[in-house]
């Protein structure tokens, strides 16, 4: 990657360093802790599914089981693991006859550990066969059948009904679309568990459920092959069940997820010990599924100033950059998040987003940038409102961004019709294509407005960086210092989701993860 930007070498690895060394202090506090999501994660990857007669999921039936009986804190697998070498019953009829009150693994007799853990040592390597076997057939039919060019058009569908999602899906993949995402309903991110099934009545978007990753995924792969491309799908696996989700979309093959803790903590008043130590499992399960993350800065602007707080964007970037590869997530995977939310009014304030956008490319050179629209500052003038995106997308061709989100001209007044949709992916096809080398042509006057830009916000993201490194990021959130927005550590919701490992604690999925073939 060109430097245009003449930024400080020396500076970005200032900060790169804080961000290594704030990643390193929380990786010590999610290693003694595992969460409720965490224990059901592992459970569904052993092979349980379904729900009980009153459809509370089976995963949630067996991890509350155990926590019943005080035994969470050795985690999941090792009372699945005993149940199996005690019962010769497999994962899905222990979890069965719990949930009818028939077995009560807590009151088994305690195996040979080494027993233990031979029965789930089986059942794992198997189910990370599985996903790394979705992760290869993504890989032979992107060579296969090809894939559009980046920026990659990425669009949403948010009807409630996913029956209705696929038709809005396969026709904005004719129009042009390279990545689907299916919004998840509203307010699912705090809900503790994960719906089971097929789903219609979704408010602002559809439940997010292993079913439904299935139905799209198979959709978007028929539509696919008639367009003579690969089309991405997307899903968000945040909120109180981050890793569970991670584990569907693994299963089912999908190919992005957004996935950021610190966006569940400062929006949706998620608990941060909660939320992170959920986060790393979830990252370590993307990670090896080849699945792309979404990273959420781009939420910070809706709350703060995107010209005073731009430096609170990069300082997250360079925070997830290091979290990610603490859970073996490659940078190729990482698409950190940044958006185009500065008032319009404001005086060369193109030239202040393109030096954003530019650093960002730069000091993430092989990372799939997530760039996100204009939103905040849209009205109910729909002429401006698609000007504002044809500049928005101008800069992404300009400074190659990766997964481009379109920006829809009637952003301020409903759920885009279809031919909202269709105008956005024309209006980003027309301009990457006259465009598309254009950033190639041009660089930045030395010392100029935009060459300054970029210094400054890097200047500031470094010291807030360092501040987070002395403070530690517990603190820095309960004091405010991200998106304006106050969290406590002992508050938020899914706190008593918590638990504090033992000694003979294991989590198999873990190991083979992060030391499988990638």
């Amino acid at each position: 990657m060109q430097n245009k930007l003449n930024l400080d070498k020396g500076l970005i690895e200032k900060a790169r360093g804080s961000a290594r060394n704030i990643a390193e202090d929380m990786q010590r506090f999610i290693e003694k802790h595992t969460t409720v999501t965490v224990e059901r994660t592992v459970v569904r990857l052993l092979g349980v599914d379904g729900v009980d007669d009153i459809e509370k999921p089976l995963p949630n039936v067996v991890v509350d089981h155990i926590a019943e009986g005080g035994g969470l804190s050795t985690g999941a697998a090792y009372w699945i693991g005993n149940a199996i070498a005690n019962t010769r019953k497999n994962p899905q009829e222990i979890a069965e006859e719990i949930s009818t009150g028939q077995l009560d693994i807590m009151k088994l007799p305690i195996a040979d550990e080494e027993k233990i853990k031979e029965e789930i040592q089986k059942l794992a390597i198997d189910m990370v066969a599985t996903i790394r076997e979705n992760r290869e057939e993504r890989e032979a039919l992107i060579k296969d059948i090809g894939e559009g060019k980046k920026p990659y058009l990425y669009v949403i569908v948010a009807t409630g009904n996913i029956y209705e999602d696929v038709l809005q899906a396969q026709a904005a993949a004719r129009q042009g679309a390279d990545i689907i995402a299916v919004i998840r309903t509203t307010a699912q991110s705090l809900l503790d568990y994960v719906p089971y099934g097929p789903t219609t009545e979704g408010f602002g978007g559809t439940y997010a459920t292993q079913e439904n990753f299935r139905i799209m995924r198979k959709a978007l792969d028929e539509v696919g092959k008639e367009v003579g491309r690969y089309i991405r799908l997307c899903n968000y696996c945040s909120g109180l069940c981050m890793p569970e989700i991670a584990a569907m979309g693994a299963i089912e093959r999908l190919d992005v997820m957004l996935n950021d803790a610190l966006y569940g903590i400062l929006f949706r008043d998620i608990n941060m010990q909660r939320t992170l130590v959920d986060q790393f499992f979830s990252r370590v399960i993307n990670g090896y599924a080849g699945i792309i993350i979404n990273t959420g800065e781009d939420n910070y602007l809706t709350t703060s100033d995107a010209v005073e707080e731009a430096h609170t964007v990069l300082a997250s970037q360079f925070i997830n950059e290091q979290f990610a590869l603490k859970a073996g997530i490659p940078e190729k995977q990482m698409g950190l998040g940044h958006a185009f939310e500065m008032n319009p009014n404001i005086e060369n304030g193109f030239l202040w987003e393109l030096a954003q956008a530019q650093m960002a490319r730069e000091i993430f050179p092989d990372a799939p940038l997530k760039y996100m629209p204009p939103t905040k500052f849209k009205t109910g003038n729909i002429f401006k409102g698609h000007l504002q995106d044809a500049l928005f997308n101008m800069v992404a061709i300009m400074t190659g961004q990766s997964l481009q989100l379109l920006g829809m001209l009637t952003e301020a007044i409903h759920t885009p019709f279809l031919q909202d949709r269709a105008l956005s992916i024309e209006n980003a096809k027309y301009i990457f294509n006259n465009m598309r080398n254009l950033g190639d042509e041009i660089e930045f006057k030395k010392d100029g407005i935009i060459q300054k830009r970029a210094a400054q916000v890097l200047s500031k993201a470094a010291d807030m960086l360092e501040e987070i490194e002395d403070e530690g990021l517990f603190n820095i959130i309960e004091e405010g210092k991200l998106a304006g927005v106050k969290r406590s550590f002992n508050g938020g919701k899914g706190l008593e989701g918590v638990i504090i490992k033992d000694e003979k604690y294991f989590n198999p999925f873990v190991d083979l993860m992060l030391g499988g073939e990638r």
